[in-house]
């Protein structure tokens, strides 16, 4: 990771040359590795003018912008950065950083450590984040104050010996060449943190922090000896971060009690800094082992501006929220059905909405409906084709609910029935919605007091959870099912 040479120049169109030098640097050092790491694809760096007249050209600033120039605006080549590559002699130098800010160019070759032929893909050049890094340091360096030209000329004057300290031999060492100029060998004890690139603006205003984990459960149930169920919980954790500064850390610790489910499979948002081993270790693969991880599972981070998905995760409860069964067969031309639902004893009583549809796939419109219901109320689709039981927010005492009933069909009409290839005959299923606030199946949540935020100002922290159905099955177990493997379902 290093730079061959450095260049500060001047556009100026009144000028027979189109710009002049300001400033240049270059490394005999890093030139000679180049010339070992390049092989036959080195191309060495030319003199100041000629290297003036082909980033002029390249950047459309030599007058005739309205020339076309095949390698440069041809169809295929499309340039979306700011690194170029250059047409030296017979060859071409690449890679050259460079832009333009205030009548400047700034320009630096950074080194790449081995061959150029093929072209290596730029994120695997590391040698061009820390050309962008020194380019704008400098950037800074001559915009820090009302500029003149006689001031300007004087910053670039001091430029040679603050290279010397922040690049020595080409190699970045610091950034921040204001910082220099305090003292010789003097680093600022509180250097000013750069924005990063991609936090385009800052956040004013009141500071808060919110946490919000949202867990889904997924269910695959049979009521039958020879096809295990099948049940899933998968959590997602959403963050939203105000806070004031160019760099706010921020760490967030997800809890378990004593009785949760450990989180595996865990996937974090690249904005996470570190990570314990033993959370990327722990994997739904490994059903045999006894010794995942139990928390707390800490995540520090520098928060993006807009809201984000701090991490993903499975995990494997011991039992699904609601058990059921389900029982569907046609008898003299009518449907006799059975459905019975039990909510598990350690799930919270306590629903935002719960719904169980039963749908009719391959037939025509309800005509004959009779039932009794146990708790809630029975609803008919508005196209009879379903039917929606509403089971309200609580279960009763018992937690247990039932329905039996007999439905009768019309014929198939004109009217556009639902169509299902898999549910036919008796092959049917019953599907559970349902949200219950302020809970998880794994028990998982955020303590706001463990919440760490080091930013200006005290936060308000807010915190929420939820588990969520999705995709929640019970199949007739009267009849035929699709089977879903454990493997397939994760």
């Amino acid at each position: 990771m290093a730079q061959r040479g450095l260049w500060l120049l001047s556009h100026d169109p009144a000028t027979s040359r189109g710009g002049s030098v300001r400033f240049s640097r270059r490394y005999p050092t890093v030139e000679k590795r180049a010339r070992g790491f390049n092989g036959a694809g080195y191309l060495p760096l030319p003199d100041d003018g000629p290297f003036l007249q082909a980033l002029l050209l390249e950047l459309r600033l030599t007058g005739d912008e309205e020339d076309y120039v095949e390698r440069r605006d041809g169809c295929s080549r499309i340039n979306k950065t700011s690194v170029y590559g250059l047409p030296v002699g017979e060859g071409e130098l690449w890679p050259v950083v460079a832009f333009q800010k205030n009548g400047l160019i700034y320009a630096s070759v950074p080194l790449v450590e081995g061959p150029l032929t093929p072209r290596p893909p730029l994120i695997g050049v590391s040698g061009v984040s820390q050309a962008f890094a020194l380019l704008f340091g400098m950037l800074d360096f001559l915009n820090s104050s009302p500029r003149n030209e006689a001031e300007l000329t004087a910053k670039v004057g001091q430029l040679p010996s603050l290279l010397m300290q922040a690049c020595p031999f080409g190699v970045l060492l610091d950034d921040n060449l204001a910082g220099l100029l305090e003292g010789p060998g003097v680093v600022p004890v509180n250097p000013p943190q750069r924005q990063p690139a991609w936090k385009a603006s800052l956040y004013r205003g009141k500071a808060q922090v919110t946490i919000g984990i949202t867990e889904k459960v997924k269910s695959m149930q049979y009521d039958k000896r020879d096809v295990a169920d099948i049940w899933q919980v998968y959590g997602t954790v959403t963050c939203k971060c105000d806070l004031e500064g160019v760099m706010p850390a921020v760490t967030v610790s997800l809890n378990l009690p004593s009785n949760g489910s450990p989180l595996q499979d865990i996937l974090v948002h690249p904005c996470v800094t570190s990570l314990d081993s033993a959370i990327l270790t722990s994997c739904s693969v490994d059903a045999g082992d006894d010794s995942a991880f139990g928390g707390p599972y800490k995540f520090p981070f520098t928060p993006p501006l807009d809201p984000f998905h701090l991490c993903h995760y499975t995990s494997q409860v011991p039992v699904p929220p609601i058990l059921g069964f389900y029982q569907l067969k046609e008898e003299e031309g009518q449907l006799k059905l059975s459905v019975h639902l039990k909510l598990h004893e350690s799930v919270k009583n306590g629903f935002e909405y719960c719904e169980a549809r039963i749908p009719f796939y391959n037939r025509g419109p309800i005509t004959h409906l009779e039932y009794k219901v146990s708790s809630g109320q029975l609803d008919l689709s508005r196209e009879k084709s379903s039917l929606i039981w509403i089971l309200g927010q609580k279960f009763p005492k018992s937690l247990e609910v039932s329905l039996t009933g007999t439905v009768a069909f019309g014929a198939a009409s004109q009217r556009q029935q639902p169509i299902d290839p898999i549910c036919i005959g008796e092959t049917a299923h019953v599907k559970l919605y349902f949200r219950i606030p302020d809970y998880t199946l794994t028990g998982c949540y955020a303590d706001q007091h463990s919440v760490q935020v080091f930013s200006p100002g005290k936060p308000k922290i807010s915190t929420s959870r939820e588990l969520i159905s999705s995709d929640y099955y019970i199949w007739n177990s009267k009849a035929s099912a699709p089977v879903v493997y454990r493997s397939l379902f994760l």
